[in-house]
């Protein structure tokens, strides 16, 4: 049973032909299913590598965007994989796909945590694609930007030295807002903007030889959120308001403000 799953037994799931076959047959079916809910705009595509490894990192504002997300990787062939929060893999149906697809479970504040960063790695080494979301969890700004970020996609970028991809979304938090309130008509409009891979060559992490120091990793993640939050203003037709919001003190803070 899926609620049973030994905890060790998911931090080294891997790809295997009969699950990337599952893989491509779910994805062509959802698909299918978003489009018949969905009108979807992608701009940008071209830019997604086809012959190696590569890091995505996005913004979160629906239970639903995995889908969005995934969808212009799986058009270039590759099969994308999720660090997500364990809990999902060890819920009934849900877990067993999540496992058979090979996704990532991420266990927060242990020792996992880790281990899932060393699998998501050998998937990038072996020339897939791993998503991750810098925010770790749903944006909760009122205004739908990006919030403060964690550094664990900096860490996966520094350890691998994979290119990263920034991709920004809109419109699909209208059909399942982030409370999980569902809208489905009218039918909503979703665009999606794939930007260039961010550079890091003036970091000391960048540099397989040397550990990034928690400066580097800081810098990293923002560079990361600015490139997101750039093209997510793009798309929005608006620039972000100042300061990020703060899910702890629950207001928008500027760079540097202490509370």
């Amino acid at each position: 049973m899926a609620g049973s799953q030994p905890r060790q037994a998911l931090t080294g799931l891997k790809p295997t032909p009969s699950g990337d076959a599952l893989y491509r047959v779910l994805g062509h079916s959802a698909r299918v299913l978003y489009h018949c809910l969905m009108g979807l705009k992608i701009e940008g595509i071209e830019k997604l590598p086809r012959d190696r490894g590569y890091l995505v990192v996005s913004n979160h504002l629906s239970e639903v965007d995995p889908i969005t997300i995934a969808y212009p990787v799986f058009l270039t062939g590759t099969l994308p994989r999720f660090l997500a929060k364990e809990s999902l893999f060890r819920a009934p149906v849900i877990g067993w796909i999540l496992r058979k697809l090979a996704h990532i479970p991420v266990a927060r504040g242990s020792i996992d945590a880790r281990k899932s960063l060393e699998t998501a790695q050998n998937v990038l080494e072996s020339g897939g694609a791993v998503v991750i979301y810098p925010e770790g969890t749903l944006s909760e700004d009122p205004q739908g930007w990006m919030i403060a970020a964690r550094t664990g996609a900096a860490r996966l970028a520094f350890a691998t030295g994979v290119p990263v991809y920034p991709i920004a979304h809109w419109g699909d938090q209208e059909f399942l807002s982030p409370t999980g309130k569902f809208r489905p008509f009218p039918r909503k409009k979703v665009q999606v903007k794939i930007g260039d891979p961010i550079d890091f060559s003036d970091l000391q992490g960048s540099s397989p030889a040397a550990a990034p120091t928690r400066e580097d990793l800081t810098t990293a993640t923002e560079r990361m959120v600015s490139a997101i939050t750039a093209l997510l203003e793009d798309i929005r037709g608006e620039k972000e308001p100042e300061g990020r919001w703060n899910p702890i003190t629950r207001r928008r803070e500027l760079p540097g403000e202490k509370h």
